[in-house]
C-alpha cells in the first residue's frame, strides 16, 4: 500500500501554502494526499449554541476549512488523489499520531489565532520534534516555496545526520531534477572544541572531507544520477544552513531520538535555528525507531 503525504489545515494563510506546497510534492512521488483539519470543537459543542439551534457555528467552521482545502488541492491538481479528515483532537497530536501511517507530514509555519510575530506555531515545532517520519515545515520567500531555485540542501552535521535524511535528500534531488547541495560547516581550529589534542587545520579539513564519504556513500551508489556539490564553509552550523537556504527549495536535516525514557526527538540548536529562519521549506528526518 502506497501512504499517503499527510498536510495539517487550520484556514490560516500558512496552512493554505502548506497545502499548495504538498500537493505538488505528492504529485511529484505519485503518491495519495491526505489533508487533516483537527479540532477540538466537540468538547466545547454545549457552550457555543444552545439545544435546538442547529449545528454549532465551530461546527460549521470546521466542516467548511475541510472542504474548501480538498476543493484547493483538486484545483492545484485533480490528478492527485485526496482525502479529508476531521479529527477531534489536538492539532499537533493528531498529525504526530498520522505520521505513523505517512509518507511525510507536511505543516505551515504558523496556525490560525497565532501572534504574527511568532518564528515557528507551536503545532509546527511541536510535530517536528515528536514525529516518526519526515515532517516539512512549509516557510520561506516566494521563490523558496515556489521551488525556482532547483537546489536542494542537505545539512551533515556529528551527531544529527542519519542515514534516513541523507537518502530523504538523495529521493528529492532526484525526483525532482535538481542539484543537491550537501554542506557540513565546522569552526576553525581555534574555535572547534571537538577536535584532538595537537589536529592542525588540514587535520580538521581531512576530517571534514571524510565525513562527507562516510555519509553519502551508499546514497551515491544508490542515486548515481544525482548531481552534488559539497561544501564546508567554516562557522555555526545554523547560520551557515540559514543563509544558504535562501538559494534552496527545501532545506534537509536529521534527527536522532532522544535517550531511553525521553519521548520525541533531538531537534538541536541548528535544527531550530533553520526551522525558525530558513527561507525555504524545512525537513526534518527522524532516525528510524
Amino acid at each position: 500500500m502506497t501512504l499517503p503525504l499527510v498536510v495539517g489545515v487550520d484556514g490560516s494563510d500558512s496552512s493554505l501554502l502548506a497545502l499548495d506546497w504538498a500537493v505538488d510534492e505528492a504529485s511529484r512521488h505519485g503518491v495519495p494526499l491526505r489533508v487533516i483539519h483537527a479540532s477540538l470543537w466537540e468538547h466545547y459543542e454545549g457552550a457555543l449554541a444552545p439545544a435546538g439551534s442547529g449545528r454549532p457555528s465551530e461546527q460549521v467552521l470546521v466542516e467548511h476549512i475541510a472542504a474548501s482545502a480538498a476543493e484547493r488541492a483538486e484545483r492545484r491538481n485533480p490528478e492527485v488523489k485526496v482525502t479529508t479528515d476531521i479529527l477531534p483532537e489536538d492539532a499537533a497530536a493528531a498529525l504526530v499520531r498520522a505520521g505513523d501511517g505517512a509518507f511525510a507530514l507536511v505543516t505551515g509555519s504558523r496556525g490560525r489565532g497565532q501572534l504574527t510575530g511568532m518564528l515557528l506555531g507551536s503545532v509546527g515545532l511541536a510535530v517536528a520534534a515528536r514525529a516518526p517520519c519526515p515532517v516539512i515545515v512549509v516557510r520561506g520567500d516566494r521563490a523558496g516555496v515556489a521551488g525556482t531555485h532547483e537546489r536542494i540542501l542537505l545539512g551533515l552535521g556529528d551527531a544529527e545526520t542519519t542515514p534516513e535524511a541523507v537518502r530523504f535528500a538523495f529521493r528529492e534531488a532526484e525526483v525532482r531534477g535538481c542539484v543537491l547541495d550537501v554542506v557540513r560547516a565546522w569552526r576553525t581550529p581555534a574555535r572547534d572544541t571537538t577536535r584532538g589534542p595537537g589536529e592542525s587545520a588540514r587535520d580538521a579539513e581531512e576530517r571534514v572531507s571524510a565525513v562527507f564519504d562516510a555519509a553519502l556513500a551508499d546514497a551515491i551508489s544508490d542515486h548515481p544520477g544525482v548531481r552534488i556539490r559539497r561544501a564546508a564553509p567554516e562557522g555555526p552550523t545554523g547560520k551557515v544552513l540559514v543563509d544558504r537556504s535562501a538559494a534552496a527549495d527545501l532545506a534537509i536535516v536529521g534527527a536522532r531520538r532522544r535517550t531511553a525514557g525521553h519521548f520525541g526527538l533531538q531537534l538541536g540548536r541548528a535544527n531550530h535555528t533553520l526551522l525558525h529562519h530558513a527561507q525555504c521549506p524545512v525537513a526534518v528526518v527522524p532516525q528510524r525507531s
